[in-house]
């Protein structure tokens, strides 16, 4: 469906659910890629899984919040394969804090890993960055409608990053398109513990009847970075399974 030979993502949170298969899709279609994460050997055995040889994947370790890790990310990129296409930033945590007992540096921890890295990402990629590349912003179906209890600091961490990608969408232009892909419920780790405090029939909840999966995200990506979307901009594509229908 996509042909991104030749091309090159930064991807950040790549060996995160969603992250998997974003990498696993971007890798089929051609591209080749920097996968960044703060867990190295995790990612580090993924990308052997994609590419044994090694010849078209580089690994480097990334905590999002630290403005170090994402200069060694891009200067690995650049380095290695000549050029920066795309940059997709899957990277964040999500943790249980109720707000009325939440410390000031819980919400600090999530809104320097969820916000600021995204910031960081992309503010530095710039300079670098092909003409025509796209940058794809993980935000969250919480952005839309508040975090879930236990996790406003994620909602409005997740809220930044859309106003963060609109703002610069605009800047950018036309050089650069700058877009966001909202997920719903995904079936992966880091949503494990909701799903069983929900139960089985959360899912009848749902419109489309099933939980979204890591390439139904990895798709959305996909084509905002593809020339399908080249006159694309600004703007968030849902992938929800109907659960929230809005702007």
């Amino acid at each position: 469906m996509f042909d991104f030979s030749r091309r090159v993502l930064l991807l950040t949170g790549a060996n995160g659910g969603i992250g998997r298969g974003i990498a696993r899709l971007f890798a089929e279609a051609g591209a080749r890629l920097v996968m960044a994460d703060i867990g190295l050997q995790g990612a580090e055995e993924f990308a052997r899984s994609l590419d044994p040889a090694g010849d078209s994947i580089a690994v480097v370790k990334l905590d999002a919040s630290s403005t170090g890790d994402m200069d060694r990310a891009i200067e690995l990129c650049i380095g290695r394969f000549g050029r920066l296409d795309f940059l997709v930033t899957a990277a964040a945590i999500y943790e249980d804090h109720l707000f009325e007992t939440m410390t000031d540096e819980q919400w600090r921890k999530t809104i320097a890993a969820n916000l600021d890295g995204v910031f960081f990402a992309c503010r530095r990629v710039v300079p670098v960055m092909a003409e025509g590349g796209a940058i794809v912003n993980l935000a969250s179906e919480a952005a839309h409608i508040g975090g879930s209890r236990g996790h406003s600091h994620y909602g409005v961490s997740k809220a930044g990053v859309l106003a963060l990608t609109r703002s610069i969408a605009r800047e950018l232009a036309p050089r650069i398109r700058v877009n966001a892909v909202s997920p719903g419920t995904i079936d992966t780790p880091m949503v494990a513990q909701f799903l069983a405090a929900n139960g089985p029939g959360y899912v009848d909840t749902i419109p489309m009847r099933r939980l979204g999966q890591p390439r139904d995200v990895a798709q959305a990506i996909a084509f905002l970075c593809s020339e399908a979307a080249s006159y694309i901009t600004g703007t968030t594509i849902h992938v929800n399974g109907g659960t929230y229908v809005g702007g």
